[in-house]
């Protein structure tokens, strides 16, 4: 079934043959040099993405004091009204 062009597994049953020497993408790593590895690579994404969020909240942060200081602003150039205290 897997040999016939319209079966629709037939890309995915490719990767549960055995001994096929490819790495399979479905499994994980089997020697403890392949799972460091892969630690190590998923802590450098981590890092990354910690930074991403942080730089981030500094932009949120800047676009609310922007937002804040346009306020304080405005209110300056409003004109002020008499208090009846004349």
């Amino acid at each position: 079934m897997a040999d016939t062009p319209n079966d629709p597994f037939a890309f995915f049953s490719q990767f549960m043959k055995a001994g096929t020497g490819a790495p399979n993408p479905f499994m994980p790593p089997l020697t403890e040099e392949e799972i460091e590895r892969k630690i190590v690579e998923l802590k450098t994404i981590e890092q990354w993405l910690q930074m991403q969020v942080g730089m981030l909240q500094m932009t949120v942060q800047t676009l609310e004091l922007q937002r804040a200081g346009l306020a304080a602003f405005k209110q300056g150039l409003e004109p002020k009204h008499p208090s009846g205290d004349a």
